[in-house]
């Protein structure tokens, strides 16, 4: 099976599994994907993951999901720039999450990085996704 939008496949993974409750989650591995995490664990959004290889030659990304007092850590987390439209910004048109409370995930020619790093770097990008 093949997906069409593989980050937008693994936000959903993640929206569900925290309405579940669910301490993890698997999605199919990849680069983008392992960058897109690597974001969410340093601002605090989920504890972590870990890559999982089987014997088949397939891997997958092991995500480990954050509550706080029964909550999910993340409120919203959505999808901006999908298959279909692009939206890409410049580094003075990058958009606030939440007044500054949340974080915009964008994917730079420096690499996959959060909006005030990137504000920092004075480097644009393709919106990846909001989380809040």
């Amino acid at each position: 099976m093949s997906i069409s939008d593989p980050v937008g496949d693994m936000l959903t993974r993640i929206r569900n599994a925290q309405m579940r409750r669910k301490s993890k989650v698997a999605t199919p591995a990849s680069k983008l994907r392992a960058r897109v995490l690597d974001v969410l664990a340093s601002e605090g959004y989920i504890r972590g993951y870990t890559a999982v290889s089987y014997d088949n030659g397939k891997s997958e990304l092991e995500i480990e999901l954050k509550y706080f007092d029964g909550e999910p850590v993340i409120r919203t987390i959505e999808r901006v720039s999908r298959p279909g439209r692009r939206v890409y910004s410049s580094v003075k048109n990058i958009p606030h999450v939440a007044n500054g409370l949340g974080v915009s995930i964008l994917s730079t020619p420096q690499g996959v990085m959060a909006d005030h790093e990137a504000r920092d770097k004075n480097v644009g990008g393709e919106v990846l996704c909001r989380v809040f």
